[in-house]
């Protein structure tokens, strides 16, 4: 193997296959737990996309509800200081993280109003959701900061050495046990509904619905129920990403802290053709640079391609992530077909006689 590390590019190329694979153990718990936020915002997205809602609000049902779950369990936290229990779960904690749920489901409540009811531009019901929400949200975090609020913690892993000690595969598991509840309830949540969205009616229905809601309201389908439910439950996902960053892989809040994740998780959704399996490989490539500047910093690989990697500003393994989302939309959003009624206000035919 050594001697085809002397073959010009090609060489390090396979060298850097080799790498990876050699510290993959090490490299997946970083991609998983950068990836967590990506996968349920793109858990959002599928359950409005999927019912022909365009949502490109998923950035600030985020950040709302990131800033919610921190400063309701902060405040929780000043009346119960308890300690966490398994999981690091405490009462304020917990609480905080109902509390960004709900935020999460309001929020995508408004949405579905706008875009169902009142039949807006769904994209600028989105559009203006984020720019609301990152305005709201440092306002409340400046009107906060000197409150001096106690930190009330985040939630930490799941221990189960039967399960990560396993030769070959335990890697496998710590990438997801190691990092908290709200991960495991991604990994729950993905093959949850891509099981349903195939083999359950309302996956059939919200198919229906995506597709042909007039072909579906003829056999009996109530199209704005199932749209406005399946809106509002995507806030559920939404709202989980925001605890994520604040409650469980974080313990406070930054103005502004998503940082594009909404975005990302949409491009992830495309990417993966508007499946949740295709959605979390999608979101696990695109976060892929993070874990490798990691793993180069702390165990960089000898020889050339160790000075390559090592030389490599750690600005540009951050933006990485970013540019892969465009050269990945750019060769497959063409391919991509998205649900044929997909942003397409609905009007019953009562409504518009």
């Amino acid at each position: 193997m050594e001697a085809l590390y002397d073959i010009p590019v090609i060489g390090l190329l396979i060298q850097f296959i080799v790498y990876l694979a050699v510290h993959t153990p090490v490299l997946a718990p970083i991609v998983v737990a950068a990836a967590v936020p990506i996968i349920l915002g793109a858990l959002c997205g599928f359950m409005n996309e999927r019912s022909g809602v365009v949502n490109i609000g998923i950035e600030g049902m985020m950040l709302t509800a990131a800033f919610v779950a921190w400063w309701v369990s902060a405040v929780v936290h000043e009346v119960i200081p308890a300690s966490g229990g398994p999981l690091g779960i405490s009462p304020s904690l917990l609480i905080g993280l109902l509390a960004a749920i709900l935020a999460g489901c309001a929020v995508s409540a408004i949405h579905a109003w706008l875009s169902i009811s009142v039949r807006a531009d769904q994209i600028i019901s989105g559009t203006i959701i984020n720019i609301f929400a990152f305005g709201i949200t440092g306002y409340l975090n400046l009107l906060v900061s000197g409150q001096h609020l106690a930190t009330a913690g985040k939630f930490s892993s799941l221990p189960l050495p039967f399960l990560t000690d396993l030769p070959l595969i335990g890697w496998l598991f710590k990438s997801f046990l190691a990092v908290g509840p709200i991960a495991l309830t991604m990994l729950v949540s993905v093959i949850a509904l891509q099981i349903l969205l195939h083999r359950s009616r309302w996956g059939l229905r919200t198919k229906a619905v995506g597709e042909h809601p007039k072909a579906a309201e003829t056999v009996g389908i109530d199209v704005i129920k199932l749209r406005y439910r399946n809106v509002i439950l995507g806030g559920i996902f939404a709202g989980l990403a925001g605890a994520y960053l604040t409650i469980e892989v974080g313990s406070s809040f930054q103005t502004g802290m998503t940082s594009g994740i909404g975005f990302i998780a949409l491009a992830a959704l495309i990417f993966g053709r508007y499946t949740p399996i295709g959605s979390f490989g999608a979101a696990l490539l695109f976060k892929a640079s993070v874990g490798v500047a990691a793993v180069v910093r702390f165990a960089p690989p000898e020889g050339t391609l160790g000075d390559i990697l090592s030389g490599i500003p750690i600005e540009v393994y951050d933006s990485l992530p970013y540019v892969i989302t465009i050269i990945v939309l750019a060769g497959v959003v063409g391919r991509s077909i998205p649900p044929a009624a997909d942003g397409r206000p609905y009007e019953r035919e009562s409504q518009a006689a």
